[in-house]
């Protein structure tokens, strides 16, 4: 009897083969048949699931923020309590930086599709598309600290989630780069995050 596939599956194994590729030699040097040897499979079984190489590269984009917020999630469960405002942010921005092999292979596939889609429209369209989401929740954690007298009241909870967008944006590039290690991510990260909460 022939062994069913799971579709899904297949899917996220050509994604992640891409992201393979992307870490070697950037975006563009992934073709269709070069994904294809990478997951193990035939040019034929790729064109499949994915009609074209803008038509894999958003599946694969999608698919990278899927599983960054799977890990959001587990990290937050895995707390003793219900979590506050603030260990919901430090939580969710530790697991955006590249603190680990695979945080960094994903930072890394984040920075060549940034890159691609500085000048492919329907790429950039649909790598904005995550950034109001995560601002909003940030935003929401911070209006939940300022409810419960955490965050000083006149602080602006929409700058103040651009600027934590912002920090985790500064402080990957800098990891990435070796200029500061992820310890040191991880305390800058917590002093913006004492001065934002005053108790």
């Amino acid at each position: 009897m022939p062994k069913r596939v799971d579709h899904e599956e297949r899917r996220g194994t050509i994604a992640e083969a891409l992201w393979r590729i992307a870490c070697e030699r950037g975006l563009d040097g992934a073709s269709l048949r070069d994904v294809a040897a990478e997951a193990g499979i035939s040019l034929g079984q790729l064109q499949h699931y994915f009609a074209s190489k803008d038509e894999m590269l958003v599946f694969a984009l999608g698919h990278i923020s899927e599983l960054a917020t799977r890990r959001v999630t587990e990290r937050l469960r895995a707390l003793p309590a219900a979590p506050a405002p603030r260990e919901v942010l430090r939580e969710t921005v530790a697991e955006i930086l590249p603190l680990d092999e695979a945080s960094r292979t994903g930072n890394l596939v984040q920075i060549a599709y940034f890159v691609r889609a500085l000048h492919d429209e329907r790429l950039r369209a649909h790598a904005k598309e995550g950034i109001p989401a995560l601002r909003a929740f940030f935003a929401g954690q911070v209006r939940e600290g300022m409810a419960r007298g955490e965050i000083a009241a006149d602080r602006d909870p929409d700058a103040e989630a651009m600027l934590l967008i912002a920090l985790a944006d500064g402080l990957t590039s800098h990891t990435l780069l070796d200029v500061c290690s992820p310890e040191e991510a991880l305390r800058l990260l917590d002093a913006h995050l004492e001065r934002l909460f005053t108790r």
